[in-house]
């Protein structure tokens, strides 16, 4: 284990970060002020390691499995959306079916994706909500990058998230979302209600892995 000195969070630039678990490959780490669970940055991938992995995925755009799991996303969010609205699926991944969902109801979707739709051009525009499904936690630095989803958005716009939550030391440990290589930033409520009441947002948790985030 390396001198935790050199570790900062990458949610809130915290640097009072308390080991947190440790298995046979990584280290994890704690935030004492946003509770963000981070592995180690001496033990994340590489980009082309990261890239291989994700190539290994089997994104169908026409599983109908995929299509329900995603639909945990589109269902609250389409009920939240009056009319046509301009959205952005953002970590659409090698098979942008989310976006095809609210394309087939009449929105207009754009996509990004930093290995497989990287046009930094949608990144400029403005949305009346924004999907990020098992995405942030792939990323080393989620505040700069809920920074500017958030700037993005409408007043009074959905930004809906999936991701597995923290629950405590215990479960972690047996934890298989952990074990992924892929993922290395683990949020819990706590971490939630922190980015909400940083953004200044309302937040609901629906389920056990969507949090949508409104703007005020």
């Amino acid at each position: 284990m390396q001198n935790p000195q050199t570790l900062q969070c990458g949610l809130c630039g915290g640097e009072q970060l308390e080991h947190y678990h440790q298995d046979k490959f990584r280290d994890y780490w704690q935030c004492q002020r946003c509770k963000l669970v981070s592995v180690a940055k001496w033990h994340r991938l590489s980009p082309q390691a990261e890239k291989a992995i994700y190539d290994s995925h089997d994104n169908d755009l026409n599983d109908q499995g995929y299509r329900r799991f995603l639909s945990r996303v589109f269902e609250p969010v389409t009920t939240r959306l009056d009319g046509t609205k301009r959205g952005l699926d953002f970590g659409c991944g090698p098979g942008p079916l989310l976006a095809k969902m609210f394309s087939e109801v009449g929105h207009k979707m754009a996509i990004y994706d930093l290995y497989y739709a990287n046009d930094t051009s949608v990144l400029d525009c403005e949305y009346d909500f924004i999907t990020c499904t098992e995405v942030i936690e792939h990323l080393a630095q989620p505040g700069e990058i809920l920074t500017r989803l958030m700037a993005m958005l409408k007043p009074g716009s959905p930004l809906a998230m999936m991701t597995k939550l923290v629950i405590d030391k215990a479960r972690f440990a047996s934890w298989h979302y952990k074990n992924d290589q892929t993922h290395i930033s683990f949020f819990s409520r706590e971490t939630f209600e922190y980015i909400a009441e940083q953004f200044n947002t309302d937040i609901e948790f629906i389920g056990n892995d969507v949090i949508i985030l409104t703007k005020r």
